[in-house]
């Protein structure tokens, strides 16, 4: 029997897919909510210069955060947010902060609605968006004394507070969504990773079962039929077809020892089913043979199938007189066997019986046929193969 190990497999994007997900979603909005608030911002910056704003000030100071905007979505779209991305991005909006009473003329200040209003509170919603929350919060706080401190220095002290209020709020509602979200979705991959290792898990036990039971149809259909059929008298004596049919059979054992894959493409069934009647000297078959090409498992199957059929007439009705006959229309496929022997009620054949189980009906239900066993006592037996390459 073959052993199949389990291979551990690093885990991949496939292996998380809320988590990629997530990380896509919260990658592509930061960058075009920063992108698209640099440039409004460096608009209306722009557009109101009345003193105390010192324009030899303001303009590099825009140009800087402009290009800063850009460059931040464009490293963030294409490489992700990244430590120093962050950093970078909390110690400029800090700078820009302190900076309000040269960069923000007094009759936008109040109100929470100046560009500069506005790059805190996207900074600081980014930061715990894209970053974990024990350096996003300390990041956020940063930016909101910044903040703070320089509208006080623009003598504006209720903007001040006000704003410091709505950046708390935005730090405090931003830290936990993201926070609840990540750990729902680091459940739910979990989960997911947990059924894909039990789906890889089952795939890997059905195919050593499979294996088996490959292997232990061959058994059952070559050296224990042949001994079985010793046994019971049908080959008399010594005989040179005795001799044949244990060396086909160590043939088979030595293809399973060695393991060796059935052909790929099409081969010819009646040459297959030809081949299974000179294994059987000993029983007279009368066959009819259409020429017919399938796939070689196909053929294996149907072939194996007869075969095991076929024994199933030398064991158990010796001096029966038995047909095969193959046929084949608009790409559906049948063989089937039949002889006037004593006959008996499939119904009352015991579970443990390997014959029709695996010899027949388990052996087709591998290439997708399927097997119709007809028989009743002192009726005879006739079991049809069926096959469709029309799937």
């Amino acid at each position: 029997m073959p052993v199949v190990a389990a291979t551990t497999l690093p885990p991949s994007a496939l292996d998380r897919p809320a988590g990629g997900a997530f990380t896509l979603i919260f990658t592509t909005l930061p960058a075009l909510l920063r992108l698209t608030c640099g440039l409004v911002a460096a608009v209306v910056a722009l557009s109101v210069r009345t003193p105390p704003v010192r324009v030899a000030l303001l303009v590099p100071a825009v140009v800087a955060l402009t290009a800063w905007s850009v460059w931040y979505a464009v490293r963030a779209l294409r490489y992700g947010f990244t430590g120093p991305l962050v950093a970078g991005d909390v110690a400029l909006t800090t700078a820009a902060g302190l900076a309000i009473p040269w960069l923000v003329a007094p009759e936008v200040l109040p109100g929470e609605g100046s560009w500069l209003a506005v790059l805190a509170s996207t900074t600081v919603i980014n930061a715990q968006a894209t970053a974990p929350a024990r350096w996003s919060v300390p990041a956020g706080l940063l930016v909101t004394a910044g903040y703070a401190t320089g509208a006080t220095l623009a003598r504006n002290p209720v903007e001040a507070r006000a704003h410091t209020a709505t950046l708390l709020v935005q730090i405090g509602c931003t830290a936990v969504t993201t926070a609840v979200m990540r750990r729902r979705i680091g459940r739910a991959d979990a989960a997911f990773g947990d059924y894909q290792r039990l789906s890889r898990e089952a795939v890997v036990g059905r195919a050593a079962r499979e294996a088996e039971r490959r292997q232990n149809r061959d058994l059952h259909d070559t050296v224990l039929a042949t001994l079985t059929m010793v046994g019971l008298g049908a080959v008399p004596g010594p005989s040179a077809a005795l001799r044949e049919r244990c060396a086909a059979d160590l043939r088979t054992l030595a293809a399973l020892a060695d393991a060796r894959a059935t052909p790929a493409g099409a081969v010819a069934l009646d040459e297959r089913l030809r081949t299974v009647l000179a294994r059987l000297p000993e029983l007279t078959v009368d066959a009819r043979l259409v020429p017919c090409r399938v796939p070689a498992t196909v053929a294996t199957a149907l072939a194996g199938s007869a075969a095991a059929a076929l024994a199933n007439v030398v064991r158990h009705a010796p001096g029966a007189t038995a047909t095969l006959r193959l046929t084949s229309d608009a790409g559906a496929v049948v063989v089937e066997v039949a002889d006037d022997g004593p006959g008996f009620d499939p119904a009352a054949v015991p579970a443990h019986r390997y014959g029709l189980r695996e010899s027949i009906h388990g052996r087709m239900a591998t290439v997708g046929g399927r097997a119709v066993v007809t028989s009743a006592p002192g009726a005879g037996t006739r079991i049809r193969l069926e096959w469709s390459g029309v799937h």
